[in-house]
């Protein structure tokens, strides 16, 4: 690239981010750029991503897993472009042969018996008809979620997170919610009422810092919402469609919760779609009220044929099972790290590629992300706790990728090592 053509491209860059901070977010754009990930997204591919000047990154914050097949995966192009040439949104009102067949689709990969599904355009929404489902079928309004839970931020799904920060603007909430905190059944126990609808937990809690629910907690949620008769809800926005090494997460635990919600992955980074899935006894209320959830866009034809197309992708390729061996070749990185910079590197948290680095304090998470965008990865520090790093690539990251992305921390640690002022092992 010769010099004329850099400084056009910079040029370029600076319109599009004071653009972006006179009419869309001042603050986003100060944030971004103190955290040195102040770039325009150019050309997209597989892990990587380039800014518009050429810069070249490997992405490991994927929009919180949103691109578990890849940035612009051939064939997910291929069928929307397919789609595109036949196909529009198709009317929400009426029967889809698109919307059956997804639904048929996502049934025979879910587990257990999870059989209907209801449509929606993005997570919260998924979260939102969840806990309308819930409270319609028990005659309850109780839910309860954990702390630093993350949900969404529509109506019921916002009241449903445990953040303070998220929901202090918008009091009074939608009445009915509480936390309690995760991977503690005594404390769920203790909290039930006789007006307890549902418990709503995420499998692994990702904006809450990578906190994996155990088994024991998993199971022992399952046996309190049988003895009480209780709906159980499984966020698996985040955990879902491969994420953690398995095409869901509670696959781990054997436990099958009465609803589950997915989203982000499931439009394959093409076409917004969100999906929730729950057990045949619970249709009895939609049967009721059969247009008690209206979305406009909510698995609109082409979404549900970019959505067929992402599952067959990560079937056909093993794709969970390839982020599973990618995450082991993480953690003997991160082993590394560890015994390095035991004075920066307090722990990490890992369930396939659902990968947590929790730092010793809040403030080395935003310099962390400002040098690994120095090194070539972006990654970013999660909105509960800055001292805790989310790393969630594409699922089909390449061991030369993830020998990159170590390499870049460890690069980054030592800066930081050495502006903390710490003897590095």
């Amino acid at each position: 690239m010769n010099r004329k053509t850099s400084e056009t491209l910079e040029t370029t860059k600076k319109e599009a981010l004071d653009t972006f901070a006179k009419y869309v977010n001042p603050q986003k754009a100060r944030i971004l750029k103190n955290a040195g990930l102040d770039i325009i997204e150019g050309k997209r591919e597989g892990a990587l991503v380039w800014d518009i000047t050429g810069e070249k990154y490997i992405d490991c914050i994927t929009s919180a897993g949103s691109f578990n097949v890849g940035r612009r995966n051939p064939e997910i192009v291929d069928a929307l472009k397919k789609a595109l040439d036949e196909y529009d949104l198709g009317a929400f009102l009426l029967c889809s042969k698109q919307k059956a067949e997804l639904a048929k689709k996502v049934a025979g990969i879910t587990p257990g018996d999870l059989q209907y599904v209801m449509y929606g355009s993005g997570g919260g929404e998924a979260n939102d008809f969840a806990i309308k489902l819930a409270r319609g079928f028990t005659f309850n309004t109780e839910i309860i979620s954990t702390v630093k839970a993350y949900h969404g931020h529509t109506g019921f799904s916002l009241a449903a997170i445990g953040r303070e920060e998220y929901k202090k603007p918008f009091f009074p909430m939608v009445p009915g919610f509480k936390q309690v905190p995760f991977n503690d059944l005594k404390a769920m126990e203790e909290a039930i009422t006789e007006d307890t609808a549902a418990i709503m937990i995420e499998p692994v809690q990702g904006e809450g810092g990578i906190h994996p629910g155990t088994d024991e907690y998993l199971k022992g949620l399952r046996a309190i919402c049988d003895e009480k008769d209780i709906v159980l809800i499984f966020d698996e926005i985040q955990t879902g469609l491969g994420r953690t090494g398995k095409m869901f997460c509670c696959e781990y635990s054997g436990v099958v919760p009465d609803i589950m919600t997915i989203a982000k992955s499931l439009g394959g980074n093409l076409y917004p779609i969100s999906a929730t899935i729950y057990r045949e006894e619970l249709n009895d209320f939609v049967m009721n009220h059969p247009f008690t959830h209206l979305s406009t866009f909510g698995g609109s034809d082409l979404g549900c044929i970019v959505g067929m197309a992402t599952i067959d992708y990560l079937v056909k390729n093993k794709v969970p099972e390839h982020a599973g061996v990618m995450g082991e070749r993480f953690q003997a990185g991160f082993d590394t790290l560890l015994k390095k910079y035991p004075d920066l590197l307090l722990e990490t948290r890992r369930k396939g590629l659902m990968m947590g680095l929790q730092y010793t304090n809040e403030s080395i998470g935003p310099r962390m992300s400002y040098q690994l965008a120095q090194n070539g990865v972006l990654a970013i520090y999660t909105g509960n706790d800055p001292s805790v790093m989310r790393l969630m690539p594409i699922l089909e990251i390449q061991p030369d990728e993830v020998d990159f992305v170590i390499d870049a921390l460890d690069r980054s640690m030592s800066v930081v090592v050495k502006q903390e002022g710490i003897e590095q092992y």
